[in-house]
């Protein structure tokens, strides 16, 4: 596999904590007696898995700045660059023992994202793009579905659980886009599911409200892989909103515009 040194950077960053969440995970069933415990368990695996990405990007590139999902924002001497990163993306599949689950890292330079990785460790797969390079799983170049058919089209969504604003929403999508499509599919991690997009395994995917570590280094590999991604409403920042819809360039105006028509 040939790219920047960068993205070797954030590759070797991602399969390291990778092991670790690894280890981790196969001590998850023996937690399972106690809900709290098990908890506490996951999230010190998720802490420890994003001190290790921190201290392999910074180490490599201590003038970037940083955005990550347990330790946040922090400036780097370089402005224009920034890594962002989340260390276990499906974090309740990881407590319920569910091998479905990611590591992300991209970066973010002069404010578009020019790197990407999303690595799961479970199944060996590892997802990477960079801009004007095409987008890959492992050694194999990927592309987004050919499809041109709703009907014939299986796509990606979060379900917000608990109190979340923006169930009425997503409810109001399914009604409108189950009737049209040949199924929807729930899976827990919206990093994976953008890379399942860049990859042809779905024909598209949206969500409200993510976190920007969620979605950037999977905005990246759509795009190389010659799909469409943007937000919700046309005029939304995917970083800033965490709003996205990412599809084929075949189904993408159908599939946006079911998304976009008034309540």
């Amino acid at each position: 596999m040939q790219g920047s040194a960068n993205l070797n950077v954030m590759i070797k960053a991602a399969r390291k904590a990778g092991r670790s969440l690894v280890k981790d995970f196969r001590e998850v069933e023996n937690l399972q007696v106690s809900s709290k415990g098990a908890g506490d368990f996951v999230s010190r695996a998720d802490i420890a898995s994003e001190k290790i990405i921190r201290d392999e990007l910074m180490a490599a590139r201590p003038s970037y700045g940083w955005l990550g999902e347990e330790t946040g924002a922090a400036d780097g001497q370089d402005p224009t660059r920034r890594w962002i990163v989340d260390p276990l993306d499906g974090t309740t599949n990881f407590l319920h023992g569910l091998p479905h689950w990611s590591v992300s890292i991209a970066l973010e330079h002069k404010g578009e994202i020019v790197s990407g990785v999303i690595f799961d460790p479970a199944k060996d797969e590892l997802f990477w793009a960079e801009k004007g390079a095409g987008a890959w799983m492992n050694d194999s170049r990927i592309r987004v579905s050919g499809r041109r058919v709703m009907a014939e089209a299986v796509f990606a969504t979060g379900i917000p659980f608990g109190a979340k604003r923006t169930l009425p929403a997503t409810m109001r999508d399914l009604a409108r886009l189950m009737p049209a499509c040949a199924g929807v599919r729930r899976w827990g991690s919206a990093s994976l599911d953008i890379a399942y997009v860049a990859a042809g395994r779905y024909d598209g995917y949206w969500e409200r409200e993510l976190n920007a570590w969620d979605v950037a280094a999977g905005l990246v590999l759509v795009r190389e892989a010659g799909g469409f991604v943007s937000g919700v409403r046309e005029d939304q920042d995917i970083l800033d909103s965490g709003s996205v819809i990412a599809a084929n360039g075949q189904l993408y105006e159908q599939f946006a515009g079911i998304l976009r028509a008034p309540a």
